[in-house]
């Protein structure tokens, strides 16, 4: 890409910040979670007993491509993209449920949840942290120069 299609800020020309660093190795490692449950779902289906083989196929496959958006966005993160963030954040709030549902379970499926929670909660901090929006050329509101 050339440097008008992608360009490059001020705020974003700097080192990246911890936190950003924290949220972007976070958001890629729910990422390669969700690739190896959905390819670990696949193998199961295939090579296993399952109820229904296409169901597992179709979870499995489902998994897989939801990996995409953390790992997109955790790229984006790396590579102090403000794009980003919105998907790092939709991320987030889409384990929170995941977590709630398996804290409810009376299994071993508790200590899941509780990962699963501690990361999105702390993903979410360190991705709403002002080092991290500066760090990614998001203004909030009001902030917009004036354009007269």
């Amino acid at each position: 890409m050339t440097k008008e299609q992608t360009p490059t800020t001020p705020e974003t020309a700097g080192p990246r910040p911890r936190r950003l660093t924290y949220a972007a190795a976070l958001t890629a490692l729910e990422g390669l979670a969700l690739t190896v449950g959905g390819v670990w779902v696949l193998v199961l289906g295939l090579t296993g007993d399952p109820d229904d083989r296409q169901q597992a196929g179709t979870l499995g496959v489902t998994l897989v491509v939801l990996a995409l958006l953390p790992l997109l966005a955790a790229r984006g993160l790396f590579a102090q993209r403000s794009w980003s963030r919105g998907p790092s954040v939709i991320t987030q709030i889409m384990a929170l449920p995941v977590a709630y549902s398996l804290l409810q379970a009376d299994s071993i499926a508790i200590p899941a949840g509780i990962a699963i929670a501690a990361v999105a909660i702390a993903t979410l901090v360190f991705l709403i942290n002002p080092a991290t929006t500066q760090a990614l050329g998001i203004r909030g509101p009001g902030s917009a120069p004036d354009q007269k």
